[in-house]
């Protein structure tokens, strides 16, 4: 007489607990992944709809002891911010470097500011601008 297995077949019912560890790693992949989403989405956002300030350098002057330097551009209504110029002599060595401020009324920049060096400078170099 033969005596009767007592385990079921392989694979015949339910999952085996490789399984079920499998599908649990999968959601929790998955959550993960979506919450990554979300944040990178988040930060897009803010980039791209953020406060905005776009200035350049229209012309600039030399002298002994300032640069003289025209910013053109404009800025979203209500948002102050500030520019930082410099300014380099002829070796590349730096001679000057302010901020300059814009009020939140202004909308469009149009204004010569003067950047006191402590040699000729020989540019002026817009390094950025941002939003408070």
């Amino acid at each position: 007489m033969t005596t009767a297995s007592t385990r079921p077949p392989e694979g015949r019912y339910g999952r085996s607990a490789d399984e079920r560890a499998d599908r649990k790693l999968m959601v929790v992949g998955t959550v993960l992944g979506a919450a990554l989403l979300v944040l990178a989405g988040w930060f897009a956002y803010h980039y791209v709809a953020g406060n905005r300030i776009s200035v350049e350098v229209y012309t600039f002057d030399t002298s002994a002891t300032s640069v003289k330097v025209h910013l053109k551009g404009d800025k979203d209504a209500g948002v102050e911010g500030y520019c930082t110029v410099r300014s380099q002599s002829e070796d590349g060595a730096e001679v000057g470097r302010a901020d300059f401020r814009f009020d939140a009324e202004t909308t469009d920049i149009d204004q010569v500011v003067t950047l006191k060096t402590t040699a000729r400078g020989t540019t002026a170099e817009l390094l950025g601008c941002h939003a408070d």
